[in-house]
């Protein structure tokens, strides 16, 4: 299974953590992978990851300086399913 931790610091300021696990396609070859980051309304404010990975334990940081103190979700994408976790934006 793929899967996704808790980003780390959570709330943060001005940046973050995020973990997340791929696991080879059905072939088992690469998956494809997408982690973006999402404002209040669902909109894509920031793609941290969009390739085609290899099976493995990942992290990506996000320098979120330019944004607003707030609520952010974020979500994995990949042939296996979309994870969504939510975490806060503190100033």
């Amino acid at each position: 299974k793929f899967g996704m931790g808790q980003n780390y610091p959570n709330p943060f300021n001005p940046a973050t953590k995020i973990r997340f696990s791929v696991v080879p396609n059905a072939k088992g070859q690469m998956s494809k992978v997408e982690l973006a980051i999402y404002d209040m309304l669902g909109r894509k404010i920031k793609e941290l990851v969009n390739e085609e990975l290899r099976s493995g334990t990942y992290e990506v940081l996000w320098d979120a300086s330019a944004y607003a103190s707030g609520v952010y979700f974020y979500s994995l994408s990949t042939q296996s399913g979309i994870l969504t976790r939510k975490m806060v934006l503190t100033r």
